[in-house]
């Protein structure tokens, strides 16, 4: 068993990093006189990985969309009972979640966190699948993906991925389509298992008050060893320009919504980090509340407080989007452009990057007394190979020379998709 203790030298924090014999990265951090105890259980599979193989296969395989969020749904029932019944007992509260490069199983407690992650580690590594209830569970995702729908919110964002990359399966709904899922069978999910919940491919972090040897023992007595599949996935080449420059749908809202996206190459590793953080830093200097510009849209009433802006970026994916609600998502489009082409000539301020970093900084230590925090970004991190201090750290490194570079280098008006969601009484005064 590998294990050691990975310390940070700025903030005096640390924690334990335990490559276990099974292939699983587990991630604790102590936090002694901390009430409450955060627990995730991941692996890095999502709603993108529909294409792979391993070392049993000589081709790669491609499943139908939304199997890994499938997986999520269907984990939560075992033969004897509903897992929840049994968190109940232990008085956890528990959750799961399925993103587009991740499926995560958690919990928090104040109380029989012991007992909680003997729940967690035997649930998510005891499969329990039958062709009947795979079938009732068509059902159940087929409505919930026709609620999204209609959910303008949900929309405005998939339309604009769905404009923006033309073969890369983040444009498609993480729970897949009505179509995709009725393709899913027990046999499927049985494979897709196999494969990405392998424990080479999966991680465990834990934060709060709690014993570590303790946790150790019981990773010792209840990890599965099923060898290491060597799991490879792939995807179809993307071309560095957006598909679809606009794309316009009616639903029943007051106010139209936009999402505007500049398309950008993704990087990996320590790169991507460092260029998702660089590039906060840009939209906080473009059009963050106290912002020149953003009075300037909000005074003219192109905006109201519902704009925002957000990195959004993985494997093999990465754009910075605009967001929020317009009566003119088109013009606002304009001016961002013209916006961003003003700060590649003059430069941004200082002073501001200052501010900004200094609250960027601060919310990150804030966050060091937060169990939930902690435990998600060892999850986050390990998921990557990353230190879970290397966000403080590249943080602490950004400098205000790097802005006009992540500037040039992220936000090409060439690769520019807007999204709007419009009334549906607006097209009908159209015609």
């Amino acid at each position: 068993m590998e294990k050691k203790i990975v310390k940070n030298e700025r903030t005096g924090e640390q924690y334990t990093y335990v490559k276990h014999p099974t292939g699983l990265d587990i991630y604790i951090w102590k936090m002694e006189d901390y009430s409450t105890s955060y627990a995730l259980f991941g692996t890095k599979y999502g709603s993108i990985n529909t294409k792979f193989k391993t070392k049993n296969e000589t081709d790669f395989i491609t499943v139908p969309n939304g199997i890994a969020h499938y997986l999520e749904h269907k984990l939560f029932e075992n033969e004897d009972c509903d897992v929840f019944s049994l968190y109940a007992k232990t008085g956890a509260s528990a959750n799961a979640y399925t993103s587009f490069d991740k499926t995560c199983y958690l919990f928090s407690c104040t109380d029989n966190v012991y007992e909680s992650l003997e729940i967690l580690l035997s649930f998510v590594q005891s499969p329990y699948f039958t062709e009947e209830t795979v079938q009732k569970e068509q059902g159940i995702i087929g409505q919930e993906i026709r609620m999204y729908d209609d959910n303008a919110g949900w929309r405005v964002f998939f339309n604009m991925l769905q404009g923006m990359y033309q073969n890369h399966p983040v444009k498609i709904d993480i729970a897949g389509t009505v179509e995709s899922i009725a393709k899913i069978n027990a046999d499927l999910l049985y494979q897709c298992y196999n494969t990405f919940y392998n424990l080479n491919n999966m991680v465990l972090s834990i934060a709060g008050n709690i014993d570590e040897d303790r946790i150790l023992e019981m990773c010792d007595r209840l990890l599965k060893n099923n060898g290491n599949p060597e799991l490879e996935t792939a995807f179809e080449p993307e071309p560095d320009t957006v598909c679809r420059k606009e794309v316009v749908q009616q639903l029943e809202i007051a106010m139209p919504m936009f999402n505007i996206g500049f398309k950008a190459k993704p990087e990996t590793g320590i790169d991507a980090l460092r260029a998702e953080i660089e590039t906060n830093f840009v939209l906080a200097l473009l059009a963050n509340g106290s912002s020149d510009f953003y009075k300037k849209l909000y005074d003219e009433g192109l905006i109201n407080s519902t704009f925002s802006t957000e990195v959004f970026s993985g494997d093999g994916y990465c754009c910075s989007i605009f967001g929020g609600e317009s009566r003119n998502p088109r013009l606002v489009r304009d001016r961002i452009i013209e916006e961003i082409g003003r700060c590649k000539k003059e430069g941004f301020d200082r002073e501001r990057f200052d501010g900004i970093k200094k609250a960027y900084y601060g919310a990150l230590i804030r966050n060091l007394s937060d169990a939930e925090a902690i435990a998600t970004n060892m999850l986050n991190s390990g998921m990557e190979k990353l230190s879970a201090f290397d966000v403080i750290e590249t943080v602490a490194d950004v400098k205000f020379e790097d802005m006009k570079k992540r500037l040039e280098k992220q936000f090409n008006s060439d690769n520019v998709t807007i999204s709007i969601i419009e009334p549906i009484s607006s097209k009908e005064e159209q015609n």
